[in-house]
């Protein structure tokens, strides 16, 4: 099947989850059962990143994608971070830890990150958060990669079309994990996935549409299908491979009815996500803040601390609404039973 950009055996592409579950075991294991996998490059440093790419790349001989966060301006309100920072005080006790210090003017090592993707030249590349200026989709594109970029609204589809994407990743409002909208305070759109879809390829005939967000069965990737997108990405319905590097916190509060929802918060990493509802969200939902990277870095601590614990009441259990028809076993099979319904 060709994606309009890429020959794959099967319309299913993995989510490049970061922070954790996206592994390069998990993205080599896509791509070897037909897919499109990537190596997510969010949180880490660049050498990390070169050596996860590396060793994707060397465990498949399928097509390979890698993404990135886009680096925007703070909306952070330094007086709201500190207030924060006092609310988070007693369960950072409980994990016998100190609240994370927010660092001025982290951009994820986005220039690094850049060289190591000119470097090493997977297939492709997508981009999260936001769309890179037309003059960094033209540097990838002379050296022959392929540019998608994940939008939440047809304006979103608009500005990364016109700066030169070649395909695009449209997340509806059931993704798990953190909304890709080029704005961080913008409110999560309420238009479904299936909406989306119509009106962007509406507008954008000839530009491959990815569809991502809450699809979890064969019948929800033949029903994106059918409404004109190339493929299906998918995130939530790895989680449970034997590839993924979930958490076995994650692993366990999946399968508990004490976590039976799903609910977007901003209380992890002062950007809107999806996750499995814990006490942490419970506890803070109200009273966090806007402000990423900010947030994220204040709570990273308490997470780690609770990761370590195997506790999943102080950790983020990023999913997305269609966590319940996740599986356990190897990719590949995984793969398979989402792409039955595809012609």
């Amino acid at each position: 099947m060709v994606l309009g950009f890429w020959d794959i055996m099967v319309p299913i592409v993995g989510a490049p989850m970061s922070g954790g579950p996206g592994s390069p075991a998990l993205a080599a294991a896509v791509s070897n059962a037909g897919g499109l996998g990537f190596v997510p490059g969010g949180y880490l440093s660049a050498d990390q990143f070169a050596d996860d790419v590396a060793a994707a790349r060397a465990a498949t001989t399928g097509p390979l994608g890698v993404n990135l966060l886009v680096p925007q301006p703070s909306v952070a309100d330094w007086v709201q971070l500190n207030y924060y920072a006092y609310e988070l005080e007693g369960i950072a006790d409980h994990y016998q830890v100190a609240v994370g210090q927010p660092e001025h003017g982290d951009d994820d090592d986005w220039e690094r990150k850049l060289d190591v993707v000119s470097d090493l030249r997977p297939e492709l590349v997508s981009f999260t958060f936001g769309v890179p200026s037309p003059d960094v989709i033209r540097r990838l594109g002379a050296l022959g990669l392929l540019v998608m970029v994940t939008v939440t609204s047809a304006y979103e589809a608009g500005v990364a079309v016109a700066a030169g994407a070649d395909s695009l990743v449209v997340q509806g409002p059931d993704a798990g994990g953190h909304r890709a909208t080029f704005a961080p305070d913008m409110e999560p759109g309420t238009e479904s996935l299936h909406q989306l879809i119509d009106k962007i390829h509406r507008s954008h005939r000839d530009v491959p549409i990815i569809a991502a967000g809450g699809l979890g069965t064969a019948e929800d990737v033949e029903g994106v299908l059918r409404r004109g997108a190339v493929a299906a990405q998918v995130g939530t319905a790895l989680l449970l491979s034997d590839e993924a590097n979930t958490t076995t916190a994650q692993r366990t509060a999946m399968k508990n009815q004490l976590f039976g929802k799903t609910i977007v918060t901003r209380a992890f990493s002062g950007r809107y996500a999806r996750g499995l509802e814990n006490e942490f969200i419970r506890l803070f939902d109200n009273v966090a803040p806007l402000g990423y990277p900010e947030v994220n870095q204040m709570t990273l601590p308490i997470r780690e601390a609770a990761t370590a614990w195997e506790d999943p009441n102080g950790m983020n259990l990023w999913a997305g609404t269609a966590f319940h028809e996740a599986q356990t076993g190897p990719v590949a099979d995984i793969v398979a039973t989402l792409a039955a319904g595809a012609n």
